[in-house]
């Protein structure tokens, strides 16, 4: 959104709280002021238009996991508000041409758009989302998240990052590492009505997690540990945001609570060099 007005009224705005969508907030908390190296940005899409840049960017495919199962290319999945991606859950109007009883809008990067080091640079990466959760809807469940871009082993030996899930009926966000060795998260307390910088920073030896530019987790690797089993995250990923509706771990819906909604401001990506 963009305000002509005094300065006096823009700092009321600012008092008042006011979270939408905004260019701001979009540099590594610790990015150095002088020395090299920094974090240089190399990509990011602000969403201002309506319609996906297809060169980067997917509408989901239904699946049979429990976060794809309801996945949908429906244009009532998706929207454009003052520069944000919504995506959205909705109940199914029309079950007699899809069966599913809810509907969920996403996208992802697969096949287009890596985030992380490769061939020609292994320098760390920091992946950022700009996001607002929304109101509350039970069995509704937000997510932000990486899987490789290369898919050359099954999960969970090949890896995956989770930048932000909410079970939306909570005020936490879970930031989760999954690999052979195991799953290792964090949660921290978030606004769900305001908007917050969700991000992951990939180095050679170390996955940091951020909540607002602020240190939330870190996972590092072990000397003496089998890099493929515990820490195959130093690579290229896709990027999937996507609305989510039900599951085993979310539980069951309530369909008087939908529709429900994610905003998207922005996806930033960097380079430390």
């Amino acid at each position: 959104m963009k305000f002509k007005s005094s300065h006096l009224f823009i700092s009321a705005l600012l008092l008042a709280g006011f979270t939408a969508c905004s260019d701001s907030d979009n540099e590594p908390e610790s990015t150095p002021s002088t020395s090299a190296p920094k974090w240089n940005l190399v990509w990011q899409d602000d969403f201002n238009s309506p319609t996906l840049d297809e060169s980067a960017w997917s509408r989901t495919d239904r699946g049979t996991p429990d976060w794809a199962n309801t996945q949908s290319k429906d244009d009532r999945c998706y929207g454009w508000s003052d520069g944000c991606l919504l995506l959205k859950g909705i109940v199914n109007p029309d079950t007699e041409s899809d069966p599913s009883p809810y509907l969920t809008g996403g996208i992802w990067s697969k096949k287009k758009m890596a985030f992380g080091p490769d061939a020609n640079d292994q320098s760390p990466v920091s992946i950022q989302v700009r996001a607002k959760t929304g109101a509350g809807a039970q069995g509704a469940w937000p997510a932000i998240w990486m899987m490789p871009f290369a898919e050359d082993k099954g999960w969970p030996q090949c890896g995956e990052v989770d930048i932000m899930e909410r079970l939306n009926h909570e005020k936490q966000i879970y930031q989760t590492l999954h690999s052979a060795a195991g799953s290792f998260s964090h949660t921290s307390y978030i606004d769900p009505d305001k908007f917050h910088v969700f991000e992951v920073q990939l180095w050679p030896d170390e996955v940091k997690y951020y909540l607002d530019h602020q240190l939330t987790y870190s996972y590092k690797k072990e000397a003496n540990a089998d890099p493929e089993t515990q820490f195959p995250y130093f690579k290229e990923w896709y990027l999937i945001i996507d609305m989510q509706l039900g599951g085993s771990w979310v539980g069951e819906v309530n369909p008087e609570q939908l529709p429900t909604e994610m905003a998207v401001d922005w996806v930033r990506y960097y380079r430390y060099n």
